[in-house]
């Protein structure tokens, strides 16, 4: 999801461990078309993780939102755990503010995980 003013970007990705264990997902910001590092905590990489993290009743994941140029929240309702790695995210000549905010609920969010809602439920291309 890209900021305001298109000059950096949040990804949130899923991660799933297997059958006995939920789903966790790691907040990332970097520029604008680049890759997610694979190792890396403030410096355009990892921001924040959460894991058994719900939007609703019935919906895994979390929703991230802009709150400005500068500001991104992590939104979702309850997590079993949840950490803020780095409070701010240096980003070439930025610094973007990271906040996680428990408690907000997406009634609209579909039940599942959410990358099986992207892949699984999707419609079919022809």
């Amino acid at each position: 999801m890209r900021a305001p003013d298109a000059r950096a970007e949040a990804v949130l990705i899923e991660t799933n461990g297997g059958a006995t264990t939920s789903f966790g997902y790691l907040v990332f910001i970097v520029a604008p078309g680049a890759s997610v590092p694979r190792t890396g905590r403030g410096v355009g990489g990892e921001a924040a993780s959460l894991y058994g993290a719900v939007r609703s009743d019935s919906a895994y994941g979390a929703n991230l939102r802009w709150l400005g140029r500068d500001t991104l929240a992590v939104e979702y309702q309850r997590a079993d755990e949840d950490s803020l790695l780095v409070p701010a995210v240096h980003l070439a000549d930025r610094t973007i503010q990271v906040v996680l905010r428990a408690g907000v609920t997406d009634p609209t969010a579909p039940a599942g995980g959410m990358q099986y809602n992207r892949v699984e439920r999707a419609p079919l291309r022809r």
